[in-house]
């Protein structure tokens, strides 16, 4: 029971950040929490982020009002972990293309990254409309919500995003993480399982049902979950760091970090 109750905490501190990456309709992957030691396929200069800073921010710089270039240089900035500055290109960008539900949605997201809540909230509100919903937009909002700890609120925009897109694995990822946040562990891994089932789940969602599952000691079974689909350095270095993190005896302390974990904020 004691190491139930360390190891419940530990979830519901990832969980956390693991919603707040979900941007639209993403989820967490525990490559994305270990920091995997495989090494990524070589970026290109048109993928590396840092090279799209580079050259998206010269561009933007050069003419501000390039909603092309704003929309592209924000979402570079996020994806490095600039947060505050993201936030800032976004906002200017908005007040010059006042009604761009494009950059508003990126807008809502950098706020939403940098801890701005309800702000990101209201501005997400404004990326689209009732008669012409965003399920991807329906499902980031529900995640801010969670970050808020308004958890029935956040699964009434889960639902209304399941309307749309029925089954769509990355929704039930991120509800799936709002029942572990309200600590309620046999529905998230019931809502988990039903993303896992469908055709178009990728890793994330597998690796979020292995957290589950491993949570509720079920480790053999979770390890299976952990290692699918991944190279074997990578699959070896996740199923390492969910041992760790679920073997853990002693709580985190109060204000301490329960968890490494990296910067998590990409845009879809």
């Amino acid at each position: 029971m004691r190491q139930q109750s360390s190891l419940a905490r530990l979830l519901a501190s990832a969980a956390v950040t693991a919603i707040l990456a979900a941007g639209l309709g993403g989820c967490q992957t525990m490559s994305d929490i270990t920091g995997s030691v495989t090494p990524k396929a070589e970026r290109t200069p048109d993928t590396d982020p840092r090279r799209q800073v580079e050259v998206y921010g010269e561009r933007y710089r050069a003419n501000p009002k390039d909603t092309e270039a704003a929309l592209a240089y924000g979402q570079a900035l996020r994806t490095t972990g600039q947060r505050a500055q993201a936030v800032a290109v976004f906002e200017q960008a908005t007040i010059a293309h006042a009604g761009d539900k494009t950059l508003l949605a990126g807008y809502g997201r950098a706020l939403a990254d940098n801890g701005n809540f309800q702000q990101a909230f209201d501005v997400l509100s404004r990326a689209h409309s009732p008669d012409n919903p965003d399920w991807r937009i329906l499902s980031v909002q529900g995640t801010v919500l969670d970050q808020m700890a308004r958890h029935d609120e956040a699964r009434r925009y889960y639902d209304t995003a399941l309307k749309i897109v029925p089954d769509e694995p990355s929704v039930l990822s991120n509800l799936g993480l709002s029942y572990v946040l309200s600590k309620d562990l046999p529905k998230a891994e019931e809502t988990l399982r039903r993303a896992y089932g469908s055709a178009r789940a990728d890793a994330r969602v597998r690796q979020n049902l292995a957290l589950v599952v491993g949570l509720q000691g079920r480790f053999a079974e979770a390890e299976s979950i952990v290692k699918a689909d991944l190279p074997p350095e990578e699959a070896a270095a996740n199923v390492a760091y969910l041992k760790q993190m679920l073997n853990r005896k002693n709580a985190p302390r109060e204000g301490a970090s329960a968890m490494p974990v990296a910067s998590l904020n990409r845009p879809e």
